[in-house]
């Protein structure tokens, strides 16, 4: 039988649930991700998953697939007929498209802009300021974090 999972362990898997919930994905999928961070062995089946975590197989099979979807994990082949999942080498790097996410979000606070313009406000006018401050911050993150990215890519030669 194997070894219970260690609670300091699977208290770290719960921490990145909390806190990725607080980022809008579901606690499965960040429960997913801190174990895949941590575990031993590497790849881990569903079953696995499920009985270190204690989650359904349906939060399984649901997290996963995003996991997946997002870049984050891979299916590598397991004993038997199944398979198990790894954490991608570089998952929060390739994963993370930060430019594209605050693209959109500026171009939609750019759309604000429009209309109120069409409306006959100023970008100087409260109700606009509004909108040019964080269309401002979305473009000045859209800009500056994949800089970060490829700099933090090359010190540390991925």
């Amino acid at each position: 039988m194997p070894d219970p999972v260690p609670a300091d362990e699977r208290r770290f898997a719960e921490e990145m649930g909390t806190a990725l919930a607080g980022m809008g994905v579901t606690p499965a999928f960040g429960k997913l991700l801190g174990w895949l961070l941590i575990c031993e062995p590497p790849a881990q089946t569903s079953a696995q998953l499920a009985e270190a975590l204690g989650l359904s197989k349906g939060s399984i099979s649901t997290g996963m697939r995003l996991l997946e979807r997002t870049g984050f994990v891979r299916r590598v082949p397991a004993p038997g007929r199944g398979h198990a999942y790894e954490l991608m080498p570089n998952a929060m790097i390739s994963g993370t498209d930060a430019a594209a996410t605050y693209a959109a979000m500026r171009h939609v606070t750019e759309r604000g802009l429009a209309l109120l313009a069409a409306q006959g406000f100023a970008e100087d006018h409260d109700r606009a300021r509004r909108l040019r401050i964080n269309r401002d911050f979305f473009l000045f993150i859209e800009e500056e974090v994949p800089k970060l990215i490829d700099r933090f890519k090359q010190e540390n030669d991925l």
